[in-house]
């Protein structure tokens, strides 16, 4: 894990980590069931453009560049779920 919690103006990046060279962008929704639907499904097109502008203004304020990708942990009640490369 490089970060976490990182925040700014534009709002919050929940995980910053590395795989070999690449920067993972993770967003983390919890649910208690699926009742309301799964958590990634929370994910939608506002919230995944959002991350592309944090992602961008948290590696300008590292002064990094390179590959990036975007995963997200789904967790319902004790099942966690890691969505790759998610968009």
């Amino acid at each position: 894990m490089v970060d976490r919690n990182w925040r700014s103006t534009t709002g919050e990046i929940d995980l910053v980590a590395c795989n070999d060279s690449i920067v993972v962008f993770c967003e983390i929704k919890t649910r208690a069931s699926d009742r309301y639907g799964p958590p990634e499904a929370a994910v939608g097109r506002a919230k995944q453009r959002r991350l592309r502008l944090l992602a961008a203004e948290w590696l300008a304020a590292h002064d990094l560049h390179g590959a990036i990708r975007f995963d997200v942990a789904a967790i319902t009640g004790v099942r966690i779920e890691v969505f790759q490369a998610a968009f």
